[in-house]
């Protein structure tokens, strides 16, 4: 059952990041969170874990693509 509900979570989590980027709403993931707990702690806390973990990778991936776009920037001055 763990497997089942750590999917769905990540699903909704992937869907919500997508959408609160999409709308401009910075607090719709915590929204949700709060929602879930009120009727399932446990959905509450794949989704919040799916939910941060989703965002650290992006924030990581975009800082990667920027040092990567830096540096053939500063090649390309040489």
């Amino acid at each position: 059952m763990t497997a089942i509900i750590d999917k769905m979570a990540d699903d909704l989590a992937r869907d919500a990041i997508e959408a609160a980027e999409a709308i401009g709403d910075e607090e719709l993931v915590v929204n949700i969170g709060k929602m879930l707990a009120s009727s399932s702690t446990t959905a509450e806390e794949a989704f919040m874990t799916a939910a941060r973990v989703r965002l650290a990778l992006n924030r990581a991936r975009k800082f990667l693509d920027e040092r990567i776009d830096k540096a053939a920037a500063d090649l390309d001055k040489e």
